[in-house]
């Protein structure tokens, strides 16, 4: 199996005989393929396999798998995919994210992240659209807006209202809190 390729298998050209038992596994492999994968209009443009190991900072411009391990920091411009075999531990940032295997890490997903069974997250979400698949298992917080939305408490600045200056009207109000820039 190849580090960075298009096709994962290799299928015999038309007309080339194929054993019986040989046929069958492509077979298999061509239907796990395709209910493992979502549709993707152009497929995987990078494919980490299981046993590769990557330490550092990955990019991927289109769309990205990972079957293996990586540990350091994700990015991909397009849908990145951690299959259900791959030990992640990273920080992710992409469009789509979509998360099958174990990730310990924060994952910023600028569309959206979705996380299929048997799929593990441990670390902070920031995505405007979130799927969480039964049998997920997800520890960490959420914020539904965004990078910006993935600021700790300790960032926010918390303006108190003096209670002389407080309307009168019997109504309890909000305290004013902004986030410091």
């Amino acid at each position: 199996m190849a580090l960075f390729a298009r096709d994962r298998d290799v299928v015999p050209a038309a007309g080339m005989p194929v054993s019986g038992l040989a046929r069958e596994e492509i077979m298999m492999g061509e239907r796990e393929r395709s209910m493992s994968q979502p549709a993707t209009p152009g497929g995987i443009d990078a494919f980490l396999g299981k046993g590769t190991r990557v330490t550092g900072k990955l990019v991927f411009e289109g769309t990205g798998r990972i079957e293996g391990q990586v540990e350091g920091e994700i990015s991909a411009q397009d849908t990145l995919i951690v299959g259900a075999g791959a030990l992640v531990k990273a920080s992710i940032v992409g469009t789509i994210v979509i998360i099958e295997g174990r990730v310990t890490g924060d994952v910023t997903a600028q569309k959206r992240l979705e996380i299929r069974a048997p799929g593990k997250l441990f670390g902070n979400i920031a995505t405007p659209s979130l799927v969480i698949h039964e049998g997920v298992v997800f520890e960490g917080q959420c914020a539904m807006g965004g990078p910006e939305a993935m600021r700790t408490e300790k960032d926010r600045k918390i303006t108190l209202i003096p209670k002389d200056d407080r309307p009168g009207d019997g109504v309890q109000h909000k305290v004013h809190s902004e986030i410091a820039k």
